[in-house]
């Protein structure tokens, strides 16, 4: 059963300027001249909670035609330096190596350069894709990776979504004569490593338009340079990378503030393109929307559709080459075969995930977390790909840091050789916790880490794994930034009644999107509710077998309308949901594939409960 004592917060409700609303409203009424039935009022409300309140904010924020993107050389001479680079080995025909990452922000970035480089250079003759194996690589480049391309006849290599903290690997490639442009956007080292050029965000300002953009959108800027640069070669408009590059930023879950929002915005009018036979450019992207019942005109489509099919591949199979491939090839029975295989992964992903979240939840009853600032906990049997996805529920279930840790076997062979016998894992944070910086200060104690300050990776010697441990609770304690009592604080932007729920409301509310870090998905507070048809049901694969997810579905009531309002809550049972009134916070959204609207439910509470109000500046 949830819990339904402990309180929530709700932001107090603005006095809004006049001009303020009926700029919103005019813009929700579009060439139709006719506004919202709740007269812009919700979706100015939000606007002007998350700071957006003057006309030289409001317009771009809601309308791209009217944002001026920002030029790739704002990266300054880096990005000068990887252009003559390229432009060199244009004139010399020198063979170029793209290194990709396996996630869906790494292969849609591999599947940038592919197309946009591809433009300048013709492939497969002067330009190939490396993508690491998840299971038995990991990411970032190799030496042994290096190698092969060395002996292969590359002396160029662009990597992609990775690179910027291999020191050791960048100068392997230095001693073979190749040259290394790194286009990326985790972690830098303190000193510029000894590359060509380095393109990465976090060189820039926290502030800058170009600061939060994701490993696909710096390839796509560095590709942008080069348009710019030699106009008259592409045949492809650079535009026509814009889908890709949205499903990159989206699934990495980037801040989507300055150029992340505009480009996002763009790559979803472009990607909307592809669920209509009739303006479909990539045959794989229009039959995975297809397969995941999906219009591709919500970033609700990429966060729940196609990012986690595109990252299936890699947790089940371990290696990702074909998703490049399924994105880019215009052979319609070629990415068919793709779509359903990557299909076939993802089904195998969701039955994974919630068997090892039944699990690592089993282990937890038997923890007291209060002492506890940290989860981590390790096992030699979970399957490696699925462990950041169960740490990041687990996270922001429990509100503090996950880390999940797969052990090598124990093997008596090692006593003799001394083998070190390695753990390797994934973390996942909240809010306010860097991951990074707390993986930094224990270095001494891992093999390597990466990553960024909500989502990184490790691996250190099993027998470091209690000290580690032990440090990171008594980092967190002395940061105080979690206390081992509280609850979770749930939260809601807005309250509306049942009537509220619906087209005019979806309309307004989709003004926000895209949304993302910085920009979540707005929360709806419904007060003295209760539900009626209760049911659960399995979620059924595109083959309609029966899947072991499960959701229960429901009508929503209040004392405003006369007839329930459809809803969802996934994994969760039907026993779960209160029979008496209660409050309840979702999200609106759209079921393309019944084609109603409909609510997502995400927390639920007893109505008697008082919700706490929060001043927001």
């Amino acid at each position: 059963m949830p819990n339904l004592s402990f309180p929530w917060q709700l932001q107090v409700p603005p006095v809004l300027p006049d001009w303020f609303v009926a700029t919103v409203d005019d813009y929700l009424g579009g060439d139709t001249g006719k506004g919202s039935a709740h007269g812009g009022q919700f979706a100015a409300q939000l606007l002007w909670q998350r700071g957006i309140r003057e006309p030289t904010q409001l317009t771009p924020f809601l309308n791209p035609n009217l944002y001026q993107p920002t030029s790739p050389f704002a990266f300054g001479d880096e990005m000068r330096w990887a252009v003559g680079r390229l432009l060199q080995a244009r004139e010399e025909k020198t063979p170029i190596a793209i290194w990709g990452d396996f996630d869906a922000d790494g292969v849609t970035a591999t599947a940038v350069l592919w197309e946009g480089l591809g433009q300048f250079f013709p492939a497969p003759e002067q330009l190939t894709y490396s993508i690491p194996n998840r299971f038995t690589e990991s990411h970032g480049l190799s030496c042994a990776g290096i190698d092969r391309l060395a002996d292969q006849g590359y002396r160029l290599i662009v990597t992609c979504d990775t690179g910027s903290t291999n020191l050791a690997e960048i100068h392997h490639a230095r001693s073979l004569g190749i040259d290394l442009i790194i286009t990326d956007h985790h972690t830098l080292l303190a000193d510029r490593p000894p590359v060509t050029a380095i393109l990465n965000p976090r060189i820039l300002p926290p502030e800058h338009p170009l600061a939060h953009l994701s490993g696909v959108a710096v390839a796509y800027k560095l590709v942008e340079a080069l348009y710019q640069t030699l106009p008259q070669v592409p045949q492809q408009p650079l535009e026509a990378l814009l889908d890709l590059v949205a499903i990159g930023l989206i699934a990495d879950l980037v801040q989507l503030t300055g150029d992340c929002r505009y480009l996002a915005q763009r790559g979803i009018e472009h990607l909307q393109r592809q669920s209509n036979p009739a303006t479909a450019t990539r045959p794989g992207v229009a039959r995975l929307l297809e397969l995941c019942q999906r219009n591709g005109d919500r970033p609700t489509d990429i966060a729940f559709g196609l990012g986690p099919r595109i990252n299936a591949v890699s947790r089940i199979q371990g290696d990702a080459h074909f998703c490049v491939e399924l994105l880019t090839s215009q052979d319609p029975d070629r990415c068919n075969h793709l779509a359903e295989s990557t299909e076939l992964a993802n089904t195998r992903r969701k039955a994974l995930q919630k068997d090892l979240l039944y699990q690592v939840r089993q282990r937890l009853a038997a923890l007291d977390l209060t002492t506890r600032q940290a989860i981590v906990l390790m096992d030699s049997q979970w399957p490696p790909g699925i462990l950041g996805l169960v740490a990041g529920q687990l996270a922001q279930e429990y509100d503090r840091p996950v880390i999940l840790l797969i052990a090598d076997p124990e093997d008596i062979t090692d006593l003799h050789s001394r083998k070190t016998r390695m753990a390797r894992g994934s973390a996942r944070s909240i809010s306010g916790v860097d991951l990074y910086q707390l993986f930094q200060d224990q270095a001494h104690l891992l093999d390597r880490f990466g990553g960024h300050p909500l989502a990184a990776g490790l691996s250190l010697p099993v027998e470091n794994v209690p000290l580690f441990t032990d440090a990171l609770q008594q980092k967190l304690r002395q940061q105080g930034s979690f206390t081992g009592t509280e609850q979770p604080l749930k939260t809601a932007d807005l309250t509306v009644t049942v009537a509220d729920l619906g087209r005019d409301l979806f309309r307004e509310l989709k003004l926000i999107e895209p949304c993302g870090m910085g920009n979540p998905v707005p929360k709806l507070l419904l007060q003295n509710c209760w539900f009626t048809t209760v049911q659960n049901r399995n979620i059924q694969d595109w083959q309609g077998k029966k899947l072991r997810y499960i959701k229960t579905e429901f009508n929503v009531w209040d004392e405003s309308c006369r007839q329930g309002f459809p809803g969802v809550w996934w994994e969760h049972y039907r026993d779960e949901v209160p029979t008496g009134r209660c409050d309840a916070i979702v999200e609106l959204d759209y079921n393309a594939f019944k084609q109603r609207y409909e609510v997502r439910l995400i927390a639920l509470r007893s109505s008697q409960q008082s919700v706490r109000f929060r001043q927001k500046l």
